[in-house]
């Protein structure tokens, strides 16, 4: 995890969406796959309700044009399943 990451742990990050909504999380964990940071971030929500669970999202990370990190979808199956895969391993092992 690069230092940016480690100080956007537990910090609010507001993505916008194709329709233009922003939506804020909280960035919960980043973990590395194959050479690859991902960030797992868990929706902040503003009308919470008892019976709904919000669904964490996994962004990978990468950097731009003037090295920054920036979150990207992951557009490949293959790479999305290895992703949750290893951090639902991690998610268990946190658990025990």
């Amino acid at each position: 995890m690069t230092d940016d990451m480690e100080m956007m742990d537990n910090e609010e990050i507001v993505l916008v969406d194709e329709d233009g909504e922003e939506h804020t999380f909280v960035m919960i964990d980043a973990i590395e796959v194959e050479g690859s940071q991902y960030a797992i971030l868990q929706p902040v929500d503003e009308n919470p309700d008892e019976d709904e669970v919000s669904e964490a999202v996994i962004l990978k990370i990468e950097l731009d044009e003037n090295g920054d990190e920036i979150l990207s979808e992951i557009d490949d199956d293959d790479e999305w399943e290895k992703v949750v895969d290893i951090w639902q391993e991690t998610v268990d092992a946190d658990s025990e």
